[in-house]
């Protein structure tokens, strides 16, 4: 369900190196649907304009995927659950707290299995990480600092002018973009925080920081040569660039021509002055949070950066590590030995190709065996990683620390599990 860059990933991975075969589409973009049916020879009654038409045509595979837009994550995932689809859904899992639980309610009520696209956890730097942990390589874990670098170019096109701009239409920030970053920091450390604090705010991105002369279109702007957030250099500049018409020019055109990017620049939303949008979002985001064994972690999120890897400091209490999503560097505090360590490679700057390749490939193979075992996360685990940032939000709108505690109606959670060696 959803044949945009989401969807499509997944399912070419699934063809290509799996022992799944995609049997259906649901997509309303014509051209997409049509696009995806004829690579996946799919049967024009079993390419559906909506999930709803997939869903009343009965149960026709063992898994489904549902990559469309964040407010259509939790209806269709607990209606397929209802079916007996295993499912694979995109992040974040719903737009609520509630249909978050509904979610992960439905899936336990039929047995089926449940899996939310926490893709870093599927990285072998994250993997890396985590058995130095588990050996004890810094001894106990004492404080994380994880940066998130969203890139200034990445933030203008999906949270300024694109469809993660609005608090309303999809979530805060902090969930579209970012429970990615929570739900490592809990993964690698084991354990879910117990409170929780935030600040951040939309700071530049908005009328008053309009520069004299700036139009509300960049095409119309005497001034757009000079400014970094020129829609007309960033999607023009990516045609014929390998891997960069997939995204982001795919988002605004299905024409990849000079012409085709004109005309979406001219008529439709990515053209718009970053300053003249219709955008809430946060532009920067720090949050805090107190760990039960007694750690703390902080997690930063700023538009105004490269686009590039995620980059992270975990001290403990026998050494310290640093890595940047390739590179990890430890230092041992009793003998001073310096050591680096390299990791797969994830994909160019801050893009996570293989970690995707590896949750489709897990979870095909968790639908050929029965066993949820490949997955490396259930949907409890899910819906805590969604509620700290539910919490964080709440702290961030009321200027206050929030203690995370389970809600009403919803059974309590095992402890949670120590860091083991994946």
């Amino acid at each position: 369900m959803g044949a945009g860059l989401r969807g499509t990933g997944y399912a070419r991975r699934i063809r290509d190196a799996t022992r799944g075969r995609v049997v259906a589409v649901a997509e309303p973009d014509r051209w997409r649907r049509e696009r995806f049916a004829a690579e996946h020879a799919i049967p024009p009654d079993r390419a559906f304009a909506s999930w709803t038409d997939l869903r009343d045509a009965g149960r026709l595979a063992d898994g489904a995927i549902i990559a469309t837009q964040d407010a259509e994550h939790a209806e269709p995932a607990v209606r397929l659950a209802g079916r007996g689809y295993h499912i694979l859904l995109e992040k974040p899992m719903a737009t609520t707290e509630a249909d978050a639980e509904r979610v992960v309610t439905a899936a336990e009520r039929a047995g089926t299995m449940l899996a939310v696209c926490h893709v870093l956890r599927y990285t072998p730097y994250t993997r890396r990480i985590r058995s130095l942990l588990s050996e004890g390589r810094i001894g106990t874990p004492i404080n994380v600092q994880h940066l998130e670098p969203v890139g200034w170019w990445h933030h203008a096109h999906s949270y300024v002018r694109g469809n993660w701009r609005r608090e309303d239409a999809s979530g805060p920030m902090l969930m579209t973009k970012s429970v990615h970053d929570i739900d490592w920091i809990i993964h690698v450390l084991g354990e879910r925080p117990s409170r929780v604090g935030s600040f951040g705010r939309l700071s530049h991105f908005r009328p008053e920081n309009r520069p004299e002369g700036a139009a509300d279109r960049c095409l119309d702007c005497a001034i757009e040569d000079g400014c970094p957030y020129s829609a007309k250099r960033l999607y023009l500049s990516r045609l014929g660039a390998p891997g960069q018409e997939v995204w982001p020019v795919s988002a605004i055109t299905h024409d990849f021509t000079e012409r085709g990017v004109i005309a979406a620049l001219r008529d439709g939303p990515y053209g718009r002055c970053v300053y003249a949008c219709d955008n809430d979002v946060v532009d920067h985001q720090v949050v805090s949070m107190e760990f039960p064994a007694g750690a703390t972690a902080t997690f930063t999120m700023v538009a105004f950066s490269p686009y590039a890897q995620r980059q992270t400091r975990i001290f403990g209490t026998a050494g310290c590590l640093e890595g940047d999503g390739v590179r990890i560097t430890l230092r041992d505090f009793a003998t001073g030995e310096v050591e680096t360590l390299e990791s797969t490679r994830q994909g160019p700057d801050g893009r996570h190709d293989a970690a995707d390749e590896a949750l489709a490939d897990a979870f095909v193979e968790a639908l050929a065996s029965g066993d949820p075992a490949p997955l490396l996360s259930d949907g409890r685990e899910s819906l805590d990683s969604h509620r700290v940032v539910w919490a964080a939000e709440r702290a961030r709108h009321a200027g206050s620390v929030v203690d995370i505690a389970l809600p009403e109606g919803l059974p309590p959670q095992p402890p949670a599990r120590g860091i083991a060696t994946p």
